[in-house]
């Protein structure tokens, strides 16, 4: 029987709290389940399969960690609006270690799921929106998503893993990074695109 109240929301929440403690890929049905206090077949009602369930995990943390840096960046332009940005995603990151893995790793989400949610639609708009505040156009502002989310992931993935064993604190390389990040949107050089030169 299915335990009253068990929602696949309540579901997705439980392994997303237990994706932080243990990481997203050590996460089970049956602890999921345990954390609930019901049977493994009880959360079958509510998630197809463990790769539904982790789609789900991602959608949560998409929409999320798009939450906090919608409010960091409110009302905030150039170097305010990309220190805002880049704080609140490594902050995310920090808090929630499963949750953010679910947000970069390839995980097939069901398509209806994806449709209703919010959040990874609305990441793309506040990161091209940010950047279009420096006068990016296309296929420029894509260049510079791209190369945002790869200094910002590169990094937080590697002080995840310990791997800034430097005596220089992270945090003042960060700031360097964002700063050199900052001068280079601001001087992004031209594209070279049906230049027949």
């Amino acid at each position: 029987m299915v335990r009253a109240g068990l929602t696949a929301e309540r579901v997705t929440i439980a392994a997303a709290e237990l994706a932080d403690e243990v990481g997203l890929d050590q996460v089970t049905m049956s602890q999921v389940a345990g954390r609930l206090g019901v049977k493994d077949a009880s959360l079958y009602t509510h998630v197809r399969n463990l790769e539904d369930l982790r789609g789900r995990i991602a959608l949560l943390a998409a929409d999320e960690k798009t939450i906090r840096i919608a409010e960091a960046t409110a009302g905030r332009s150039s170097k305010d609006a990309l220190v805002a940005f880049a704080n609140a995603w490594r902050e995310y990151a920090r808090r929630h270690p499963g949750r953010y893995v679910a947000t970069q790793a390839p995980i097939k989400i069901d398509p209806e799921l994806a449709a209703q949610a919010p959040g990874p639609r609305r990441a793309v708009e506040l990161s091209y929106g940010m950047l279009r505040g420096y006068g990016l156009v296309e296929p420029d502002l894509t260049d510079a998503v791209r190369l945002l989310r790869s200094t910002f992931h590169g990094f937080v993935a590697l002080e995840a893993a310990g791997g800034f064993a430097h005596k220089r604190s992270p945090q003042q390389s960060w700031d360097r990074a964002l700063d050199a990040l900052h001068t280079l949107l601001e001087h992004w050089p031209a594209s070279q695109e049906g230049d027949s030169s």
